[in-house]
């Protein structure tokens, strides 16, 4: 059972458009959502949803994407084990728009997946937008951190496909 769900991203308006802040805008959603609000705690940003009588966390790491992992100690706080979370986040393996659950596994160069996995293990429930790779692979960086081509034609119709997914698999 799901207990909290995790939207990797890098903190601050500038990034707000960025590939590798998809996680950020999905957990927003679902914030919006559930008419929920969020609040600023010691390294991330916090709100709770309400599903079918059952609590769920939504974090935003506000460590910038190679420290997500700093918001572990406050989930094992909570007493959330590793195989009750939900991370969602950005996939370079696969293509643009290709939306998947995935659990376990490697970080397979995810920075902020390997920070999570590096203080939690690597049992839990991902959710992978798929964002294609760039020609080069040297380009990696850049690419991630730059914004989304055709960001609202595009992307929009998938954060809600993605949301529908989520909901499903969280009610």
């Amino acid at each position: 059972m799901i207990k909290a769900i995790i939207g990797l991203g890098n903190p601050g308006p500038v990034h707000f458009f960025q590939r590798h802040n998809i996680g950020f805008r999905i957990v927003d959603k679902l914030a919006d959502q559930y008419n929920t609000t969020w609040s600023h705690k010691p390294l991330m940003d916090v709100a709770t949803i309400h599903v079918n009588n059952k609590e769920i966390l939504l974090i935003k790491p506000q460590t910038f994407m190679n420290s997500s992992g700093k918001v572990v100690p406050f989930l094992a706080k909570q007493g959330i084990q590793v195989t009750n979370i939900l991370v969602i986040h950005d996939e370079l393996e696969k293509p643009f728009g290709n939306l998947s659950f995935k659990q376990g596994g490697s970080h397979k160069g995810h920075n902020g997946l390997k920070s999570i996995i590096e203080q939690y293990g690597a049992d839990f429930l991902r959710f992978r937008f798929g964002i294609g790779r760039p020609r080069l692979k040297e380009d990696v960086p850049k690419y991630v951190l730059q914004n989304f081509d055709n960001n609202t034609e595009m992307v929009d119709p998938l954060i809600s496909q993605a949301m529908q997914m989520i909901t499903n698999k969280i009610e």
